[in-house]
Parts: structure tokens; sequence; C-alpha cells
């Protein structure tokens, strides 16, 4: 609010000035988190903005300098809201932004499809959640935009941008509700998966023993209450 008062920023300007400044005074960031200890979890919570992370750079900086010179294991947790799968044309443009996001920063990344529980009171989905979750084929996307007048007048451009997600093969989705104990137990453990923390003890045997947890269930559990 400071920033925006100050310098007559909308809100978008304003994290993207904000973020801008963090990069210039890491040293402010390094200084809370050694106030941390170095036997800590640590959870970033990024606003919303998308352009913080299909484009400008500023964030990646960040990362960057945390993976780089303190030597963090981070994973990008992205969070999409499951009410854009009742929408083909806002599902096409969650999984552009998702995919412009995975490029961008170049992390271990987890898309997360959040609020599976509300999703059909947004409206009824064209097909099962596992099409949605697994990106299966877009081809029958296409037959839900034809079916709106102003989408089908892109068929053309809607077809590359399918072709284009399908083509990168990166974007998937774990679903979750905060509802369903088990639903964000899982994303807890592919998050922990992907930055390495699940390996714990069998960070320095060999390789074949890290397979055997990647491939294995995980042998701990979560108090999802906490």
């Amino acid at each position: 609010v400071d920033v925006m008062d100050n310098l007559s920023l909308g809100p978008n300007g304003a994290l993207v000035y904000c973020m801008e400044y963090l990069v210039d005074n890491l040293d402010w960031l390094d200084e809370r988190l050694d106030e941390l200890g170095d036997d800590c979890y640590v959870v970033f919570d990024c606003p919303g903005q998308v352009e913080l992370y299909t484009h400008n750079k500023a964030v990646k900086k960040v990362l960057q300098h945390l993976v780089d010179k303190r030597g963090f294991r981070l994973v990008t947790v992205n969070l999409v809201d499951a009410h854009h799968c009742s929408d083909a044309g806002k599902f096409v443009s969650v999984l552009l932004v998702s995919l412009s996001t995975m490029c961008n920063i170049e992390l271990p990344h987890i898309n997360v499809l959040s609020k599976v529980d509300l999703v059909e009171k947004m409206g009824q989905l064209g097909f099962g959640l596992d099409f949605y979750t697994e990106v299966l084929d877009l081809d029958y996307l296409l037959e839900h935009l034809d079916q709106d007048p102003f989408s089908a007048r892109y068929r053309s451009l809607n077809q590359a941008l399918c072709d284009l997600i399908q083509d990168y093969s990166l974007v998937s989705f774990v679903a979750m509700s905060v509802l369903d104990k088990d639903s964000v137990h899982r994303v807890l453990q592919q998050v922990d998966k992907a930055n390495g923390y699940a390996f714990g003890k069998h960070e320095k045997v060999p390789n074949n023993a890290i397979l055997d947890v990647v491939a294995g269930p995980l042998g701990f559990s979560y108090d999802v209450n906490q």
C-alpha cells in the first residue's frame, strides 16, 4: 500500500516494484533467514500476480540467490483454482500460465488443482477430473471451445495453443481439497520428493538407495491438523 501511494502505482505495478527492490537488497532477506537458524523448513508464500512468474525476472533472481548462495533446495508449488476446469477457455489459459511459469522459474515444480470439492458448483465438468489433472488429449477440449461462438472464430489459434502445451508435455496437476486430509498428504509427499526433503538420511548413500525412496512409499506421516 505504501508503494502504491508514494509511487502512484497500481497493485500489480507495486508488487513488481517490491520484488525488484528485494532483488537489489538481498542482504536484508539473508539477515531474516539467518535468524531462523539452519534446521528449518521454509515456506515462501508468494503473491498471485502471474506476471511475477511468467516473464518478469525478479522472482527468479531471488530464487536463484537462495539456491546458489544459500544452498536451498526449492520447489515451486503453483495453486490453481479448480473452477477453471468448468470453462474450456479458462483451462487452456491456466495451462499456458503454468507452462510459462515452469519454463521461466526453472525449478522442480508441482501444479496443484485446489478446491476440487467446489469445482462442480461453478458448472458441470465436460470430462472426468482425471482429464484435467493429467492433461489428457486436448483435442477433446477443442470441441468444447468450438461450442462458444467467440472461441470458435479462433479455432486455428486454439489448436496451436493446445498443440504447444502437448508438445512440451510438462503440465499436470495434483488434485487437492483442504477438507480431504489424504489429498493434502499427497501434495506434501509430492513436494517433499521434489525438493529432496523426503530422502533425509539417504542423501549420502548410493544412488540405488535414493531410487528406492523415490519409487516406494514415504516412511513418515503428517499431522494435517497442525
